[in-house]
């Protein structure tokens, strides 16, 4: 390699996917930072097994942050298809809450945010929906880099040659 540092992005797109794909799946996302924080220890991982030199706590927070905004960006597409189906999951929950707090004793403007309606893809939503887990993907894993390059970022010294028996000196008896 020359000296040369691996490409971040082919270890961060392939952490990336994975973390955004579980994260954007309706069930795993109760586990969402952890895939993220996984999938920054796996990038970590793989840049480690690439890199010709001991990887530093700054080289895993960078390609943690990168898979971070790769995983943001897969979560967002993955959950396009679901988004109906979580919407309308919401409007039961909240439909559920209003049964629990009469109506005079609800703040203003809640009656308005609990009778959401369930409409289809929206791209103003989406947008605000990418870059906000962009943010916070971002920062986890940048954590998950850091973690992944303390673990696999040292690599064990090369075992030392034997010392080779040395000759009797003279006078001694041996």
């Amino acid at each position: 390699m020359n000296g040369q540092k691996p490409s971040l992005i082919t270890p961060a797109l392939i952490g990336g996917a994975a973390a955004g794909v579980l994260s954007g799946l309706p069930f795993f996302q109760c586990l969402c930072c952890l895939w993220i924080i996984g999938g920054a220890v796996l990038a970590s991982y793989l840049l480690s097994r690439e890199a010709p030199n001991p990887l530093t706590p700054g080289d895993g927070a960078l390609v943690g942050a990168f898979t971070g905004v790769f995983a943001a960006a897969a979560s967002a597409i993955i959950s396009i298809p679901f988004a109906r189906i979580q919407l309308a999951f919401l409007k039961k929950f909240f439909d559920r809450f209003q049964e629990y707090i009469p109506a005079a004793s609800r703040p203003e403007g809640l009656d308005r945010f609990l009778n959401i309606e369930v409409r289809g893809f929206s791209l103003p939503a989406f947008l605000f929906n990418l870059v906000v887990l962009s943010l916070v993907f971002a920062a986890l894993g940048t954590l998950g880099g850091i973690i992944g390059a303390s673990l696999f970022g040292r690599r064990a010294a090369a075992p030392s040659a034997p010392n080779p028996p040395q000759p009797p000196q003279p006078g001694s008896l041996s």
